[in-house]
């Protein structure tokens, strides 16, 4: 498309990782799942994701999602995430973001603390107390263990997206900023791997499946781990990963290492989210993922029909 365009959105950020909000100006996306809510979006209305994703007016490491109709009587709304290569199923940190702005904007009472939130990987119930997100995901599940990728161990858990685990101090590096170019080379390499070996997908949700993203742990302690998720093309996640949180909280689950007590998880750049398993279900466990969102800007991004880069582009 070609002529003028212009979206306007709000804009958060979830422990450093920023989410723009497309509430409106695209139309309703039909379906009657958010999945099928999700293949209109990346059908016909790519070109507003572009317009916010892409440089110059986003970049490489840009979020955000179209907020939809729910599908599910019990939501206030649903969600349509995308980023830098697409649309991705579960999102957490934005998850935690949509519930502040719920709250702050007025979409839902002041006074409600609890709303259901739709997105493709399920509903997922919110608790919004004192400013901070409480987020009770869907079903997370160990996928398998034990992958060799060039002589690295990767193991592989669903937190609503597919998402690979590797030990940071295997690779000889600490999960800190000045590894940042590296932990991005090695994600991408890790996700091709993985994915020419395995079969990976929800079973009897073929739109569930891939690796999402790379999740590079450390250690700290028993209970304390600092991760960089690498995803999509290369995206960086600058919070600890909400949806990669839980996927982190099935693999330790199912090792004994939490033992029942809460996982302080922290991101590359020292912020942190807080998760625990609250009880095991058929095939996996119910995850807690809590975090705090904050209101970043207020944005009117326009695209003029001599716009010569109508797409945008990535440098990376």
């Amino acid at each position: 498309m070609t002529g003028r365009l212009e979206v306007s959105c709000v804009e958060y950020h979830t422990a450093g990782e920023p989410f723009r909000i497309l509430s409106g100006g695209f139309g309703r996306l039909p379906g009657a799942d958010m999945l099928a809510k999700r293949r209109h979006a990346r059908e016909h209305l790519d070109h507003y994701r572009r317009l916010v994703v892409n440089e110059p007016r986003g970049h490489a490491d840009m979020y955000g999602c179209f907020v939809t109709d729910p599908v599910d009587e019990r939501a206030a709304f649903g969600a349509v995430f995308f980023h830098n290569a697409g649309y991705s199923t579960a999102c957490g940190h934005g998850t935690i973001a949509l519930a502040t702005w719920a709250v702050e904007s007025g979409l839902v009472p002041a006074e409600t603390q609890e709303l259901h939130i739709d997105v493709p990987s399920g509903t997922l119930r919110t608790t919004v107390r004192d400013g901070e997100v409480t987020f009770e995901n869907v079903p997370s599940w160990v996928h398998s263990r034990g992958h060799d990728v060039d002589g690295t161990r990767a193991d592989v858990a669903y937190g609503g997206a597919f998402y690979a685990s590797v030990d940071a101090a295997a690779l000889g590096l600490t999960v800190t900023p000045e590894h940042t170019a590296r932990f991005i080379a090695l994600g991408r390499d890790v996700k091709r791997a993985l994915e020419a070996q395995l079969e990976i997908a929800v079973p009897g949700s073929p739109d569930i499946g891939g690796i999402y993203g790379v999740t590079f742990f450390e250690a700290l302690d028993e209970t304390t781990q600092r991760n960089v998720t690498v995803f999509a093309d290369g995206e960086v996640d600058r919070s600890p990963c909400g949806s990669g949180t839980s996927a982190r909280l099935a693999l330790l689950h199912d090792d004994g290492t939490l033992a029942g007590r809460e996982l302080r998880h922290l991101s590359i750049i020292g912020t942190e989210f807080h998760g625990r398993v609250t009880r095991e279900v058929e095939g996996g466990v119910i995850t807690e993922v809590r975090g705090r969102a904050h209101l970043a800007g207020h944005h009117v991004f326009v695209r003029t029909p001599d716009d010569p880069l109508p797409d945008g582009f990535l440098l990376r």
